[in-house]
Order: C-alpha cells, then structure tokens, then sequence
C-alpha cells in the first residue's frame, strides 16, 4: 500500500497518552491535523512530551469526555494501564478507537491486561515495517499507515555527519525487562557486553561516551557505570535526543525506537544485545549487530 498522505482524525477527538513513545508519535500526528484535540488525558512522561508540542495544554483528569468525542487516539505502551483504560471506555460507549504503535514489537500483548485482550477499531502505524507485522499479528482489523511524522520532524532537526562532529559515541539505554534467564537486568547485561567489545568495532577511539536514559529511566540507575573500567569518560546526557544524535558520531543502544532516527540521520548505529539474548526486533537494514 502506498501512502499518499496525512489521515484526518474527526473532530471533536480526545487522546489518551502515557508512555514516550506514543506520546511522541501521536503529538507529531497530531501537530499536523487541522484540528487539534479537544481532549487531552495524559500521565507519566507523555506529560512532559506533550507540552513540548503544545505548551498550556490543559489535561483531563479521567475520561468522562470520551462518551461526547467522535474519536479516542491512545498509545499502546506498557508503563501503565491508563490508555488500555481508555479503550475500555470507548468500547463501552461505542466511540471509535484508533491506538498508536510506536515500535515493532509485542503487538497482541500490548492489548491484554489481566488476561483480557480489547482491541480498537483501528491501528495506526507509520512505516512498512510496522504495517506488515500488524496486518499478520491482526487479521481483519482495519490497519492505517500515517507517515512518520515523528522521525521526520527529529531527523529534519538534526545537522549532518560532518568532519566537525565530536568524536562522540552516544549510547540509548532502555529497561529490557528481562534478565535473559541470567540474574542481572537485560539492560546493564547489554551495557557491559558493550563496554568489552569496544576494542572490536574499530572507532578510531571516540573521544567520549554520552549515556541517554530512557523517559521511564531514573537519573541514578546508571550511576556505577560512569566509573567501571570504561577505556574513555562517559557521562549522563542532559541534552535534547536531536542534540545528542547531533553531536555524536556513533549511536549505540538494544532496540529502542530512537535507534532507527540515528540510522536516519546518518549515524552508524550498533547493536548492543549479547549473543545469549534473543535477536534485534528492529527491522532496519544497516544496523551493526556487536554479537556478529
């Protein structure tokens, strides 16, 4: 299916947020609608995010617009149950509902809660990728491809690979939520798997290593590894993710979504997952994978 353009959502429509990813997906869908949401529930770092697009937004404690709106946008992240509950209310007032998938991965679990799988009406996804896997994991239900608003807005904010870019490798962390049948978290498993190839993957010997916490991080979770045995400084990003990715010249993460807008960018961007992980879900072409 070929895309030809921005899908218009109809008005009135409220959104339901939580996680970064969605959020961040949903507010650039929504920046370029000609109509804005009339309704905005949001919680955990969507709040954050979507002030960012749309400063003095004023959010909606619960749902109770859901019954008046023409349409309820929701994200499908894993944080919380707020946007599951959303859909669960405009199943239950028979308002249309349009969820948001923002990776490419777990696509079924993303609508169960307690055993209970609720599907919307519709999904919409942003690439081909994403769009394949989804017509396969949900036969029958209606898929929509929107372009991806959200990596062209990034990539078109982030200057060029350039001679004069700092010799810098920036690291994207993120909580695997497994331990790979091994005691330690996926994700510090990942970061140390990292830290004992470098010798290996020839960088001409980056200058610096910038860790970038995920929006669901906190600030100390990372701290013991500033000091561990790295061959050069590495230090705790306080930057935008544009101003990191531009100001690297090597990007380096697990699976997280903000991988494939390095790749856009022009950045060589690596696969930290240990070979006694399961595979990379990203499905890019060009992403280095350590392990082989």
């Amino acid at each position: 299916m070929e895309f030809s353009g921005m899908i218009e959502l109809p008005h009135p429509y409220g959104v339901v947020v939580n996680d970064a990813g969605g959020a961040n997906q949903i507010a650039a869908i929504v920046e370029r609608q000609r109509y804005k949401p009339s309704w905005v529930s949001a919680s955990g770092p969507a709040v954050k995010i979507w002030n960012e697009y749309f400063a003095g937004t004023g959010f909606q404690a619960g749902f109770h617009w859901i019954p008046v709106s023409s349409a309820v946008v929701t994200g499908t992240g894993w944080s919380s149950d707020m946007e599951y509950l959303g859909r669960v209310e405009a199943n239950r007032h028979r308002v249309r509902s349009i969820a948001v998938l923002d990776h490419w991965v777990n696509y079924r679990e993303r609508f169960i809660r307690n055993g209970r799988e609720l599907l919307p009406d519709e999904v919409w996804v942003v690439d081909e990728y994403a769009e394949s896997i989804a017509r396969e994991a949900f036969p029958g239900l209606k898929i929509v491809r929107q372009p991806d608003a959200y990596s062209e807005r990034m990539v078109s904010q982030i200057g060029p690979l350039t001679d004069s870019t700092p010799k810098r490798l920036l690291y994207l962390l993120e909580p695997m939520r497994t331990g790979w049948g091994r005691s330690e978290p996926g994700e510090f498993q990942a970061l140390t798997y990292f830290r004992d190839s470098l010798d290996q993957l020839n960088l001409n010997s980056p200058a610096e290593i910038t860790l970038r916490l995920h929006p669901s991080e906190q600030r100390g979770k990372y701290e013991r590894f500033l000091n561990e045995f790295f061959p050069v400084p590495v230090r705790i990003s306080n930057r935008t993710l544009v101003k990191d990715i531009e100001q690297c010249r090597w990007v380096a993460g697990c699976q997280t979504y903000a991988m494939s807008i390095a790749l856009c960018a022009g950045r060589t961007v690596f696969c930290t997952l240990p070979p006694w992980a399961p595979a990379c879900q990203l499905p890019h072409g060009g992403i280095v994978q350590i392990r082989e």
